[in-house]
């Protein structure tokens, strides 16, 4: 896919270069897997139940959705990813899930393209999430920055996500890392919604998880290994040889989502958890719910459908709702409360 990136300020073009890598290039994790195929549910061959009964409804920081799945951070600040954006809030508004958006420091940087984040009048009632990189903090962002992205979007909260790998790959990328726990936590205590921290595909472990919940953090995103590596994507982008060998060394650094969940639940059992991370289906949604998370996010598969068009994006959906409504009939589920406290998935046994 030939996107334009001429007369692109420096952010915008790594937006452009960041959609069309995703979109064109094998940047996908080679090696470690999501940790998902090392479980299976529990097949009930008579469930007891009306199919057309489940319900899928769950809340998350509050708000009630209709289905437990998330459209990840992904987008904006250029022509393109704002019809990418106007597309997935509209699909997000019409089946009532939930949604975040790419980072918005390049609307800071340039505000004539805060439009392309700007969804809320297309989705009014969904539960919708800002985004900057934490490290920012570190240089010369801070409270007012963060209410800002958060007015422009109207958000109900704001991620924070954490990525110091892509940052060592990335071509004159922040590194400086130093301190910035304590400005979260300053953060936390004076921003007026919630704060969610997020990986980018490298994964949250537990013992950051538990030291992100002390600093105030209200919710967790483990966005783990074993979906697009971030690290081959500035690999792609990479300015000289030394930048592309990290890139590839790097190739499949991380924690397994699924690790990610269960170590991050055996520690911090409260705190709202989303599992993103090499999703690519409704039965990868219901593992990572069965293993406790709240929600699911998927990015790039909603990416691959809103670039393709409007109808893809909602047949996507209905083929994410049938896959998810089809693991709690045939684990004799009726509603995901009950279907998160009837232990109906299973380790796969090694030879098994």
């Amino acid at each position: 896919m030939n996107l334009p990136v001429n007369s692109l300020g420096q952010t915008q073009t790594r937006k452009a270069e960041h959609l069309r890598i995703c979109l064109d290039e094998d940047v996908q994790f080679s090696q470690t897997t999501n940790g998902l195929e090392r479980y299976r549910f529990i097949h009930c061959c008579l469930p007891e139940i009306n199919r057309d009964e489940i319900n899928l409804r769950t809340q998350f920081l509050g708000k009630q959705l209709s289905y437990p799945l998330l459209i990840s951070s992904m987008t904006g600040g250029t022509e393109f990813a704002g019809t990418i954006n106007r597309r997935l809030a509209q699909v997000a508004q019409h089946y009532n899930i939930a949604m975040g958006v790419g980072s918005q420091r390049v609307a800071l940087e340039k505000p004539q393209v805060a439009a392309t984040f700007a969804v809320r009048s297309l989705a009014p009632d969904i539960l919708l999430l800002a985004n900057l990189g934490a490290v920012q903090l570190n240089y010369k962002y801070g409270l007012d920055e963060c209410r800002r992205v958060v007015d422009l979007l109207q958000a109900d909260a704001l991620i924070l996500h954490l990525n110091p790998l892509q940052e060592c790959i990335q071509p004159r990328g922040d590194t400086n890392f130093r301190g910035l726990l304590d400005k979260i936590e300053k953060l936390c205590s004076k921003l007026p919604v919630p704060v969610i921290a997020k990986e980018v595909g490298n994964g949250i472990s537990a013992t950051m998880a538990k030291r992100l919940m002390n600093a105030g953090i209200s919710a967790i995103d483990v966005a783990g290994a074993g979906g697009t590596s971030w690290a081959k994507v500035e690999s792609e982008r990479a300015e000289n040889s030394l930048q592309r060998r990290l890139g590839m060394t790097f190739a499949n650094w991380g924690l397994p989502t699924a690790e990610c969940i269960t170590s991050i639940r055996a520690v911090v059992p409260e705190i709202p958890l989303i599992a993103s991370g090499g999703l690519r289906h409704g039965l990868d949604v219901a593992k990572a719910i069965a293993l406790g998370a709240d929600l699911a996010g998927l990015a790039l598969p909603f990416l691959q459908a809103a670039a393709e068009s409007e109808a893809a994006l909602y047949e996507l959906v209905e083929v994410l709702i049938a896959e998810i409504t089809t693991v709690l009939f045939c684990t004799g589920t009726a509603n995901l409360e009950e279907f998160k406290r009837s232990e109906v998935l299973q380790v796969v046994p090694v030879n098994g």
